[in-house]
């Protein structure tokens, strides 16, 4: 079973930049893709960004790609997702994504994920 937690949502205001963190505990770091989804109000929940196991490859929505950059680093266990130029349109709750081990690249899909944490909120003002 892996816990996945997320950090440093906020308050910004259009043109910032954030960070947020997701620290993945149980399991095996290294043999699973991880990936960011959002969930702005009244939507559904979309694909942001996805990094494999080693970070070697990446993948990004149309929306975020040239502005936000996904990597890990496995030696912490440790996602994140550098936001730069931020639109209002990016306000919604962040959610970090976990695969299950094995399964080595990410998915833009979120039914392949079978972990994931309590939401971090993003919210960008005009």
């Amino acid at each position: 079973q892996v816990q996945v937690v997320e950090s440093g949502g906020g308050l910004v205001q259009a043109g910032d930049s954030l960070r947020l963190s997701c620290v993945a505990s149980g399991g095996t770091f290294a043999t699973y893709a991880m990936s960011w989804f959002r969930q702005a109000p009244g939507k559904e929940r979309e694909f942001v960004a996805a990094v494999s196991w080693s970070g070697g490859t990446t993948d990004y929505a149309d929306v975020v790609k040239g502005r936000f950059t996904i990597s890990r680093d496995n030696a912490k266990n440790t996602v994140y997702l550098q936001m730069n130029s931020l639109k209002p349109e990016d306000t919604a709750v962040y959610y970090c994504a976990a695969r299950s081990s094995g399964n080595y690249y990410g998915s833009t899909r979120v039914w392949d994920y079978p972990y994931w944490g309590q939401g971090t909120q993003v919210t960008v003002s005009s």
